[in-house]
């Protein structure tokens, strides 16, 4: 007889054998999407509009590689690896293909948390040239760069541990006023930080609870301080660089390629330093000496993993939230889709693996992504492009960087936030919906500032979850069994022939975040079960019904048969502002299937609710 050690044991080889090519392909395929999109990439269409994105993005990854490795507090070289290292795992692991990784404001910060506290900084003077270490470097730079090349480790096998149970399948709990409120409650933490050196003030590391009143205060107190030649300096940048990227963006339309100003003003201000010698005469701090070459390969220091945890779960919720929330939104303006829990991978080995060449923790950036936007990128090769000239930029080009100031990399960083400061605008969109989200938003981004992003992040989701508990108790279900489908046919006009197909879903539950990708994916399933596309497209007005009587305005009359989809809201008794977003996407949705959509039974609150949206 066999045992029970003996039947586990041909049980497993029983399904190890029964492991088919296909299956190992099919699980080949979804854990490496490169293998999907290269054999199918059309040279012919997509190359030069990848070639131009990838050199466009390769000089705002030079900048921001630049910047965010000195917001990391470790020598500005690393965020040169740090934008090239990433860009390639995540383009092999990734499911965004607009989504351009490297390094991150957010994650920066958190890190140089780890970095001050571990490694003090002595001096901020990068200039110091001391060739005991690694690069040409001094052991305090390898160091500090140990600390964070330590952080995006641990960071990373958070992500990919994440991966491994499965927990992409909860990111529905990361509602929108949520990540709204803390990124730009962290941009804020960010631009605070670089307050010192926009003004040129020495100032020593203030981090903790309340940090952020805290560096104003000392600001404050030592206003005399300021250094009237890095203080101009830092407004001529940060106008010349706002006014630049507005016309970019507003004439991007007729002028393919963008203006490059974060690159012209680092020659520009580089050689200004350089034949004034701003260095010495108006004591500006610069870059200084930046090695050339990739690094040898080194495992980070293991030793300080048990005193980073904090800052590497802050680098993998934060840095995988925004990066979420970037890849969605590309996948949605694009129609594809992105598996939430392979970004967990994709960011996770991003981490991983760049750590063993000094990089700091990564993630997408906003402002890069939209720059993939308007440049028209098709695909992951735009990123990979971009690797090529950064490529040519650490061989070549980093030593003469020395010269580059400071606070122009500073005023880059505060710019670069543009995009997540202008959130704030989000307040008045989420006060029409719903007052509640509003307070959300607003609570979560005072916990941000007062505390950290995680923090922020956590108390968001608990708030949001705690809220939708106790705001409809008496609900039946959340459960989208109750909605119901009736279709009937009537004559649409009197002179047109055809019959206009009319479909009525009924839903009697709440519509929440806690639902509302089920509710969106249910939707799609019962249109395209029935087969409601049309050959005409049709405009219709989206507008509410009220006591069921209908408003709808048809511009184009058709000849051909002709569909409709009322949604029945008499039992939507609530939504919050994720359940109106997915109606107005359902809206899109079936326009672009050119299928009417209208709403029926609304009450006074939610007409003017989707009013205000539309």
């Amino acid at each position: 007889m066999m045992t029970g050690a003996k039947r586990k044991r041909s049980t497993v080889w029983r399904k190890i054998q029964a492991v088919r090519f296909e299956d190992i392909k099919a699980w080949c395929l979804g854990r490496l999407p490169i293998l999907k999109w290269v054999p199918v990439y059309n040279w012919k269409e997509n190359l030069v509009p990848d070639t131009v994105s990838g050199m466009m993005l390769a000089i705002q990854q030079v900048t921001q590689g630049l910047a965010f490795a000195f917001l990391s507090s470790v020598h500005p070289v690393f965020g040169l690896y740090g934008s090239f290292f990433p860009v390639i795992i995540y383009a092999i692991f990734g499911m965004g293909r607009h989504v351009a990784t490297g390094t991150f404001a957010l994650t920066s910060l958190i890190s140089a948390n780890a970095v001050e506290r571990l490694v003090p900084s002595v001096t901020t003077n990068f200039t110091a040239n001391n060739n005991s270490g690694i690069l040409g470097l001094s052991e305090f730079e390898m160091q500090r760069i140990g600390v964070a090349a330590a952080v995006s480790f641990l960071g990373g096998i958070i992500q990919v541990a994440m991966f491994v149970l499965q927990l992409g399948s909860a990111t529905f709990l990361l509602t929108e006023p949520v990540i709204s409120a803390m990124t730009t409650g962290a941009a804020t933490h960010v631009v605070t930080s670089q307050v010192k050196y926009l003004l040129g003030m020495k100032m020593p590391y203030i981090s903790g609870p309340l940090a952020f009143f805290h560096i104003y205060a000392y600001v404050f107190e030592n206003i005399r301080s300021v250094q009237l030649e890095a203080l101009l300096l830092s407004l001529l940048s940060i106008v010349v660089l706002v006014l630049v990227k507005e016309l970019n963006e507003k004439f991007h339309r007729k002028i393919k390629v963008v203006v490059p100003i974060d690159l012209l003003l680092i020659i520009a201000t580089s050689l200004a330093c350089y034949y004034a010698d701003m260095e010495y005469v108006y004591r500006i701090e610069v870059v200084g000496n930046i090695p050339k070459g990739l690094p040898s390969p080194k495992a980070p220091p293991m030793s300080v993993l048990p005193e980073v945890v904090t800052e590497a779960f802050g680098v993998a919720l934060v840095g995988y939230v925004a990066s979420l929330a970037l890849a969605q939104a590309s996948a949605k303006k694009f129609k594809y889709t992105v598996d939430d829990n392979q970004e967990f991978l994709a960011h996770g080995l991003s981490n991983v693996i760049p750590s063993f060449f000094f990089c700091i923790p990564s993630a997408a950036a906003m402002g890069r992504t939209a720059l993939l936007y308007s440049t028209g990128a098709k695909t992951q090769v735009a990123c990979l492009i971009s690797c090529v000239v950064i490529l040519v930029v650490i061989y070549t080009i980093g030593p003469l960087l020395y010269w580059l100031p400071m606070c122009v990399l500073a005023s880059i960083i505060v710019v670069g936030l543009k995009g997540m400061l202008m959130q704030f605008r989000d307040l008045k969109k989420y006060w029409n919906v719903d007052k509640i989200d509003w307070s959300i938003w607003v609570s979560t981004y005072v916990f941000t500032i007062c505390f950290a992003a995680n923090v922020g992040l956590l108390y968001g989701v608990v708030c949001t979850i705690a809220i939708v508990i106790f705001r409809f108790p008496r609900a039946k279900t959340l459960n989208l069994k109750n909605m119901k489908e009736v279709e009937y046919k009537y004559k649409a006009e009197d002179n047109c022939e055809s019959l206009k197909q009319v479909k009525i879903v009924s839903v009697n539950s709440p519509l929440v975040f806690l639902n509302a990708r089920k509710f969106h994916a249910d939707l799609l399933k019962i249109i395209q079960k029935d087969g409601m596309n049309s050959q005409c497209e049709q405009n219709t007005l989206l507008c509410s019904f009220s006591n069921g009587s209908c408003h709808g305005e048809l511009v184009q009359p058709c000849h051909s048969e002709r569909h409709i989809l009322i949604l029945d809201c008499s039992g939507l008794n609530f939504f919050d502002y994720t359940g109106v977003s997915v109606l107005l996407q359902i809206y899109m949705d079936c326009k672009n299937r050119y299928i009417d959509v209208l709403l029926a039974h609304c009450k006074g609150k939610y007409q003017l609710t989707v009013k205000n949206l539309t």
